[in-house]
């Protein structure tokens, strides 16, 4: 399997570390997205070839110097959002609700609870498959019953 170029910038440390610097200049969605990958790498039930696409993007957020630098204003996680979108998009399957369930309790500790019934919230949730309800934990997907 072919090891990512941003891979080895990688490591949970780094991850937490920037999280909680600069969760609100990267933004709800930014954050969201890296905590979805995060709680998917966790996972046991995330084959290998997805865990792999995680670390990458991962690394790509955590390193100090990218295409876009993020200390530019309004800019500056734009291509942070793309690598995660990309990743997200490829290791979807293996984001299920118990991944979801943690990804949002971590959100709602860094920016409340309004920050879940934002729309880039709900955008990244589509994308990555059915909703779920955060007080009974009951999904909208009718295959799920």
């Amino acid at each position: 399997m072919k090891e990512s170029k941003y891979e080895k910038h990688y490591s949970e440390e780094g991850f937490w570390s920037k999280l909680k610097k600069n969760a609100k200049e990267a933004g709800s969605k930014v954050v969201y997205s890296g905590l979805l990958l995060y709680f998917a790498l966790q996972s046991p039930k995330t084959p290998l070839r997805a865990k792999v696409q995680i670390y990458g993007a991962l690394g790509y957020l955590i390193l100090p110097v990218d295409l876009v630098p993020d200390f530019l204003p309004a800019v500056g996680y734009v291509d942070d959002l793309g690598a995660l979108g990309l990743a997200l998009g490829a290791v979807a399957m293996s984001i299920d609700q118990g991944v979801k369930l943690k990804a949002k309790d971590k959100l709602k500790d860094l920016f409340g609870e309004e920050a879940l019934k934002s729309q880039d919230i709900l955008d990244v949730d589509a994308e990555t498959g059915p909703e779920i309800d955060m007080e009974i934990g009951i999904t909208d997907d009718p295959k799920a019953d």
